[in-house]
């Protein structure tokens, strides 16, 4: 029987008598799912203890190793199981499927030697005999970053760099006096996975005062602590009082009446009918910029930049985006591209910095993002700005692309800090 006649009996038949079928066919897949199943059945009557591994090797690595091994001949093995103590007290269990003749041990402190433990266990759980070997492993990838780390004053704080080319992901512990008790503690943690580390903490006064810096691994280990006595450089924010519009023929188009000014207005909410900066399509497409003044020359540290809530990870917010500035009294208008890279000049712009907005929190996709990302967007996200960034008097920002891939751009409220020259 063909697929054409097959089609025609099915439209022939009822609907009670098709939902039948549809539970018999259901049935059976359901019953050779769980014969399946029964060929790799976990447990075993047969507690006969099996063989231990044979014909060990090590081969380290950073915090680690991979041990090789072969296996024994026993009918009913399930996996291989190493137990090892990575420190003086935390003890870890890796286990290994049957399938396999490699077991990673990982997350130790330090480069020396340690005792693994091998066992191959039985799908009775039966274990074998012990097979103890010794591993050394290279030096730890948090402890190589915290070998490599530098601390110097920055404005309004610290700024903390570090080489981590293995992307590996570490954490940074900031230790500082606490004024209430005058007491040494973390003020200050954050989770880091760049192959160039380059984090700035902010908040503390110009006078001199005591810093720590510790690095953290996923498994707990916590390295020696890096101190320094520094002061932190003086900032301010930016008056915006002083700021004004420059208008320049390449800015986009202005829709819905989300004027530029509304972007130092103090207000980063929508509620009221708040409104910020968004642009729109005009007679001819535009790059998604804006241009202003901040009224006198500043050296720029960092900005607070607030997308449109209601938006979230979506529709016009930034997702990347170039600053330019200029430091000249009328600089002329200019081609500036986003995505240029820091230090590119054209006519009397120079790039201060090309920004990627921080992906959610949440490690969620766009478009199905949470509360917690909400919050993240409704907070300010900080950005620096490079410390051998040119001074400036005029700003512009140029969004590359945006979340919601438009060709329209918005943001509630930007907040400058820096110096003035």
């Amino acid at each position: 029987m063909n697929y054409l006649e097959d089609i025609k009996r099915c439209r022939a038949v009822r609907p009670f008598q098709l939902l039948i079928w549809i539970l018999v066919i259901s049935a059976s897949c359901l019953l050779s799912c769980k014969k399946s199943d029964g060929d790799r059945e976990p447990l075993s009557s047969d507690t006969a203890k099996p063989g231990p591994v044979s014909n060990v090797t090590v081969k380290n690595f950073n915090g680690g190793a991979v041990i090789s091994y072969a296996l024994p001949s026993t009918n009913n093995l399930l996996y291989v199981m190493a137990e090892y103590k990575i420190n003086n007290t935390v003890v870890r269990q890796t286990k290994s499927s049957f399938f396999l003749d490699t077991i990673r041990v990982e997350g130790f402190q330090r480069s020396q030697d340690y005792t693994v433990t091998l066992h191959a266990v039985s799908r009775a759980e039966v274990k074998s005999d012990p097979v103890v070997v010794t591993v050394h492993p290279d030096i730890p990838y948090f402890q190589l970053i915290r070998n490599s780390l530098r601390i110097t004053p920055d404005f309004g704080g610290i700024n903390i760099k570090a080489d981590n080319p293995a992307r590996r992901s570490v954490g940074l512990n900031m230790i500082a006096i606490e004024p209430a008790n005058n007491r040494l503690e973390i003020q200050n943690q954050t989770f880091l996975n760049s192959a160039s580390i380059d984090y700035s903490i902010r908040g503390y006064e110009a006078v001199e005062k005591k810093f720590g810096v510790a690095v953290t691994d996923q498994f707990g280990n916590v390295s020696d602590t890096l101190f320094v006595d520094l002061t932190p450089l003086h900032e301010e924010l930016l008056d915006k009082s002083r700021f004004s519009v420059y208008r320049q023929f390449t800015d986009a188009t202005i829709g819905y009446g989300w004027e530029v000014p509304f972007l130092w207005d103090g207000l980063t909410t929508e509620a009221g009918g708040t409104k910020g900066w968004h642009t729109t399509v005009g007679p001819l497409p535009k790059a998604m910029q804006v241009t202003f003044a901040v009224g006198k020359l500043y050296k720029l540290s960092h900005f607070m930049l607030w997308a449109r809530p209601s938006a979230s990870y979506g529709y016009g917010n930034p997702r990347d985006f170039t600053v330019w500035g200029s430091s000249k009294d009328n600089p002329q208008d200019a081609v500036t591209p986003g995505g240029s890279a820091v230090g590119t000049v054209s006519g009397d712009w120079v790039v201060l910095g090309d920004y990627h907005f921080p992906n959610p929190p949440s490690g969620l996709l766009p478009g199905n993002t949470n509360a917690a990302d909400a919050q993240f967007i409704n907070n300010g996200v900080d950005f620096n700005v490079p410390f051998n960034s040119p001074s400036t008097k005029y700003i512009r920002f140029v969004i590359k692309d945006t979340w919601g891939g438009t060709d329209y751009a918005h943001m509630m409220e930007l907040s400058f800090y820096g110096i003035a020259q």
